[in-house]
């Protein structure tokens, strides 16, 4: 039997609804609010008290940690080196309601050279670890390069089998390693090729949107249709191009095509971060983080 409707109830539930609506006009989202990450590739020179401050005034719900305080290897950083100090760290974050929500390694899986690839797998495996303890769902990996010395077969071949190692050694974890559309593969097809040779549970992709965008011009569209069933996080950087060159420009000023490949996402149901990917630490000519980071929520409502 359905329980009486008294007025009382009726305000309270009339109430509850404005302030839903409210809370999102305010906002300047729409009813669907997008999640919101940054990547600490854009603030190299920032401590964890800063970038945890940021996400909070900005309004990021979100941190992906590639590097912290010029180290790139996470495993070495005071903030993660040991079990008690990721479990700090942790806890601090979500203290404030932000997520670790990915984990960048250096890991590259094209190399056929076994002392190499022996490396850069035991970073992976490293950084599963890490983001095991930190409670973060993902780490990325990179294809990364088609070397002219082996055939592209081979090359592919190697980094299916890499990321199916990576998937078996994270299966009893609740980590996912991804791979990101990154360096010279980041065609559709040949991304496709990757991951139906590696499918495993634990197993995605970083669609990188600029990057697919800027090395290999695909309609995001049809990108999206190719690439969903693997997509688990998503990069959003913008630039201009120029003279064959890109420019790295704020968020909504420049020429990637962001709203066709976020439009696609929102009508694929995409429900993951939108991680802005600000490359400071590679191009530090660029605007500083202080500019960069909090302009990305307020731009992004133009798309939501």
């Amino acid at each position: 039997m359905m329980p009486q409707l008294t007025r009382r109830s009726a305000l309270k539930i009339t109430a509850a609804g404005l302030t839903t609506a409210l809370s999102g006009a305010l906002s300047g989202f729409g009813p669907k609010k997008p999640q919101l990450a940054f990547s600490t590739l854009g603030c190299p020179k920032w401590s964890l008290d800063t970038i945890l401050k940021t996400a909070v005034t900005a309004g990021y719900k979100a941190v992906e940690f590639r590097g912290l305080e010029g180290e790139l290897d996470l495993t070495k950083s005071p903030a993660f080196r040991t079990v008690n100090q990721a479990t700090e760290t942790r806890t601090r974050f979500a203290d404030q309601g932000i997520q670790i929500c990915n984990l960048g390694s250096s890991a590259q899986l094209h190399h056929a050279d076994a002392t190499k690839r022996a490396r850069n797998l035991d970073e992976a495996r490293r950084f599963i670890d890490l983001a095991q303890q930190l409670n973060c769902p993902y780490v990325r990996v990179f294809p990364d390069q088609l070397p002219p010395d082996q055939s592209r077969e081979k090359t592919l071949e190697l980094i299916s089998q890499g990321l199916l190692t990576l998937g078996d050694y994270a299966k009893k974890s609740s980590v996912t390693v991804l791979l990101e559309s990154h360096g010279e593969l980041t065609r559709s097809d040949l991304l496709v090729q990757i991951l139906e040779t590696a499918k495993h549970p634990r197993v995605g992709l970083i669609w990188d949107i600029f990057n697919m965008w800027a090395d290999a011009p695909e309609a995001p569209a049809e990108v999206y249709r190719k690439l969903k069933p693997y997509i688990r996080h998503v990069h959003v950087k913008d630039a201009k191009i120029a003279n064959g060159k890109h420019q790295y420009v704020l968020t909504g000023q420049g020429e990637a095509p962001l709203r066709e490949a976020i439009d696609s996402l929102k009508a694929g149901k995409y429900e993951g971060y939108y991680s802005f990917e600000w490359e400071k630490l590679w191009h530090p000519d660029i605007l500083e983080p202080e500019q960069a980071i909090p302009q990305y929520p307020k731009a992004m409502k133009a798309y939501f």
